[in-house]
């Protein structure tokens, strides 16, 4: 399925631009294991040291075991075929097989939903129905998340839609105060109520907030404690049911923030949290800061759930929609 928040192909411009910044995001995995790759396959022999070694340095990069040794295996098989009669046939078959994975969308509902999503309403403007666009931002603390809700709203601005941010994060100390200045960073305006408050509260009047003043898009941040804990499941459980009864399509979107750095630990976070909340899809924060990006596949195979943006710096204007063929071939571009 076509998730709203992979929009139809930008401007020529737009697109060179998100390149370069995908590019940037990947440079430390670039220099340090995808040059292993184009070194390795520059011989002139397939022999079996060279998938032995395909497959180390993918699993070094945290591809993931499993989804490293698929690869391999279908680049084998190729060979086998007579396919693949030399390394460049094989480089060619790799970033054929990359782009494959990223791409494939996940089979049937998302994992953990009892109902498949409902339509979203396009971004270029208000739903039909004239309320906002939902997106429900999820993942624990620590992660970027709300650097990530800053960065899509300058993300969504940028494409003239008005944005607003809700404060559902009463939990922790100064999360409140962080989307603000976030919030006037982009010129966005943040609906919070006081710490300790009630985060249904919050999105009813952030909703409504929303609604009156013909905003495009609401972003909600939540509280992110331990994904062991039962009652922040319960609390985010809640807040669906909130938005559910101002709008029986909201939230459109519950993407999870997950940190790049975190490598394969990150997806037992996900796990927990796709399994609870219903998760949509993925924003990837960090992956300037990670010679592994890798991660990307193991996300994409293992979660089922398809990253829609990356973060590709510490600023509001660092992300990029996640874009497979742009990304592979910022992985496999040659280090200057």
């Amino acid at each position: 399925m076509l998730r709203f928040l992979r929009r139809d192909r930008s401007s020529e411009e737009s697109r060179q631009a998100e390149a370069e910044k995908t590019r940037h995001a990947v440079e430390k995995s670039r220099q340090s294991w995808f040059g292993r790759l184009r070194s390795l396959l520059s011989g002139s022999h397939l022999d079996d040291s060279v998938w032995d070694e395909l497959e180390e340095v993918l699993i070094s990069a945290d591809v993931g075991v499993d989804t490293a040794l698929a690869l391999v295996e279908k680049l084998k098989q190729q060979a086998n075929q007579g396919g693949l009669n030399e390394p460049d046939h094989v480089w060619q078959a790799l970033r054929r097989e990359l782009i494959a994975l990223l791409e494939e969308e996940p089979a049937g509902p998302v994992p953990g939903s009892t109902t498949p999503p409902a339509a979203a309403p396009s971004l270029t403007g208000l739903s039909s129905t004239g309320l906002p666009t939902t997106i429900l931002m999820v993942g624990v603390n620590g992660v970027g998340k709300t650097t990530s809700i800053a960065k899509l709203a300058h993300h969504f601005k940028s494409q003239g839609s008005k944005v607003l941010l809700g404060a559902g994060d009463t939990f922790r100390a100064a999360a409140i105060d962080q989307l603000q200045l976030w919030g006037r960073t982009v010129g966005a305006d943040v609906i919070a109520h006081q710490q300790g408050g009630d985060p249904g509260a919050v999105v009813y009047d952030a909703f409504e907030a929303a609604r009156a003043r013909s905003a495009d898009v609401l972003i909600i941040d939540t509280a992110g404690r331990l994904h062991t804990k039962s009652n922040l499941m319960d609390e985010l459980s809640k807040i669906r049911r909130v938005l559910g009864r101002l709008d029986p399509s909201a939230p459109h979107e519950v993407l999870l923030t997950l940190d790049a750095t975190t490598g394969q630990n990150g997806l037992t976070q996900a796990r927990q949290f796709t399994e609870a909340v219903n998760c949509t899809g993925i924003f990837l924060a960090k992956l300037d800061g990670t010679a592994r990006g890798g991660i990307v596949l193991a996300i994409s195979r293992e979660l089922g759930l398809p990253i829609l943006f990356i973060g590709t710096g510490e600023h509001a204007e660092d992300i990029a929609p996640f874009d497979a063929e742009q990304f592979v071939d910022a992985l496999l571009a040659p280090s200057v």
